[in-house]
């Protein structure tokens, strides 16, 4: 069998963070005494206030607006991102969960009078995709240690000054669609969200001074919240392109407990509709930016009810995520940072700002693009500062194996906003960036996909159609079976899997004694780093006509001369811990 496929990847990262101040290590004993001239900060009171529909939030007394992002860096470098976050206007960040990890990060945030929403993650987090099913109606075990371990926490840091409020959970009621169905999954949601309430009225009795949330996606899970948690003191919600429909939604639902917005933003993969390749249709640099500024606007109209936002995501990550929603991927600040930091009135008036590129075009023939041919892509790169820019090109396989990082590729600049790359020698759906930076610390990143297809070959396929059997094949699982048949169907979506063993072989009957001259192996992830190609006229004897030592996958253009009116490709070194795996097996006359 060939390797197995992975489910699509959620979009939330399960980040673990967390800290506890010098007044809690003197609480818990583990200090005699605060470090010589160190003050002993004292914990906010934080509470949710008002009547319905119009709430607000409070710290110590005064009101308080969450301007926040949603948190990305290590808590270890915090000192050094910190001071930038405080800077765009923000004052509240958003972890997804906390341990002993978190001191850094909540000193840091402190020191820069920054508050936290300090996360707890409950299994099945993260939504579509997402992995650790938990029997939340009969795994008391489970519920017993989060029961324990959550509370610990919050005994840890309830008195840290930088923290705001603890939130249980993320898009959990979401996820457990990928544990169970129909009666049992409401049973199952009912139960979760009633733990999560358990979990409230534990953490109040430990620290009644910060309110307590819960995260799930879009509104779909407050239903189950309001029948099932009222200790909770407010709602979450992740919502991205729709966040300007979540005012209508709590209206309709008759809920008396204001929200905050958890995760917000331009519009992500779910949410936008594919392009020509079939594929989600990545938003340019500027729509994201305007994404920003509408989700805030739409936060803010919602007047005594919605308390705030932690935008969507103040991040590093330099990769496929990283490009769709990092304020600053490697570090370098894009349109969208620039645009929450006005919407949180940060001062812009001296910035250095982002060359802006216009929408990423390929030319000639947009729909394939040969293997390792040439590839020209166009954008047109201008900066507001006048700043001279330097480009760099690079390609990502997430389509093709669910590879999320970047790849730089050498690329030719033409001129005129035209860079011209060698095509990927693999086939199927990749995304192309070119990125442009302007010295400052700005960058603009524009992307597309690119539909590569097999090489063309002269001559004539006398495989296509024909009859074919192979050593072994893939009965079932993910796109399974996968036949010899497949391989030479002329489709380039389904393909022949074999077990996972040396050797194996595949053979076609091409009717009659042929004369070949070329052979082409376009393979799936799971290829043959040594093989042989066979001929043969009774197909039980056998003539090597080519020998391949060093193969690496992708297509393989092979030149051969034989006759035989059998032909096959004989696997004798896998490339991977997997089967050997062909979309396609051309044989040319």
């Amino acid at each position: 069998m060939s390797r197995p496929r992975t489910a699509h990847p959620t979009r939330t990262p399960a980040r673990r963070l967390a800290a506890p101040a010098a007044a809690a290590l003197l609480a818990a004993g583990l200090l005699t005494a605060l470090p010589a001239g160190q003050a002993q900060a004292a914990g906010s009171v934080v509470k949710v206030t008002g009547s319905q529909g119009n709430w607000q939030l409070t710290v110590d007394g005064s009101p308080y607006q969450i301007k926040g992002l949603t948190w990305g860096p290590s808590p270890t470098d915090a000192p050094r991102y910190l001071p930038d976050v405080k800077s765009m206007g923000a004052n509240t960040i958003r972890t997804w969960g906390t341990d002993a990890s978190s001191k850094p990060l909540l000193d840091a945030a402190a020191a820069n009078g920054i508050k936290v929403i300090a996360g707890f993650w409950l299994q099945p987090g993260g939504g579509p995709g997402s992995g650790g099913c938990v029997n939340y109606v009969t795994d008391t075990t489970y519920k017993n240690n989060m029961l324990a371990e959550f509370p610990r926490w919050v005994q840890e840091y309830k008195d840290h000054p930088g923290v705001l409020m603890w939130n249980v959970g993320n898009e959990s009621v979401l996820g457990l669609q990928n544990c169970y169905s129909g009666t049992e999954l409401e049973r199952q949601r009912d139960a979760y969200t009633t733990f999560v309430n358990d979990v409230t009225k534990k953490i109040h009795a430990v620290d009644p001074n910060h309110p307590v949330t819960s995260t799930d996606a879009w509104v779909g899970a407050w239903p189950y919240y309001k029948k099932n948690a009222p200790d909770l003191d407010l709602y979450a919600v992740n919502s991205y392109n729709a966040v300007c429909d979540v005012k209508a939604a709590w209206q309709q639902g008759g809920y008396t407990k204001p929200y905050i917005v958890t995760e917000t933003g331009p519009a992500g993969e779910w949410e936008v509709p594919d392009d020509a390749n079939g594929v989600p249709l990545e938003p340019t640099d500027q729509a994201k930016a305007d994404g920003y500024t509408k989700a805030w606007n739409c936060v803010t109209g919602h007047r005594g009810v919605a308390l705030g936002a932690t935008l969507f995501h103040y991040g590093t990550e330099y990769d496929f995520g990283g490009i769709w929603f990092n304020l600053l991927p490697a570090g370098e600040k894009r349109l969208s940072y620039y645009a929450v930091k006005r919407a949180y009135g940060g001062d812009t008036s001296r910035d250095n700002t982002p060359p802006v590129l216009t929408p990423l075009g390929v030319e000639g023939d947009a729909g394939k693009v040969q293997a390792g041919k040439d590839l020209v892509l166009t954008t047109k790169a201008t900066d507001p500062n006048g700043d001279a820019l330097s480009y760099q090109v690079l390609t990502n396989s997430n389509y093709i194996d669910q590879g999320k990082q970047l790849t730089p590729v050498p690329f030719t600049d033409l001129g005129g906003g035209r860079f011209r790359i060698t095509a990927p020698d693999r086939p199927g759906v990749w995304k192309v960036y070119v990125k442009a930076t302007d010295g400052h610390g700005n960058v603009g990143v524009e992307t597309r996909s690119v539909r590569v297809v097999p090489p063309a070959v002269n001559g004539t396929n006398v495989s296509q159609g024909r009859p074919a059997t192979a050593s072994s094949f893939q009965a079932s699982y993910g796109d399974c079976p996968c036949t010899a048949a497949n391989a030479v169907d002329g489709n380039g979506s389904t393909r022949w899997a074999s077990d996972w063993s040396d050797p194996q072989w595949l053979r076609v009957d091409l009717g009659t004694r042929t004369a070949i001259k070329h052979v082409q192996l376009y393979w799936e992830a799971s290829y043959a780093r040594a093989y042989t190609i066979q001929v043969s006229d009774d197909g039980t004897n056998w003539q090597t006509v080519r020998t391949v030592t060093d193969g690496n996958g992708g297509v393989d253009d092979l030149d051969v001369s034989g006759t035989g009116r059998y032909v096959r490709v004989n696997g004798t070194a896998r490339g991977t811990g997997y089967g050997y795996s062909l979309y396609e097996f051309g044989v040319y006359k």
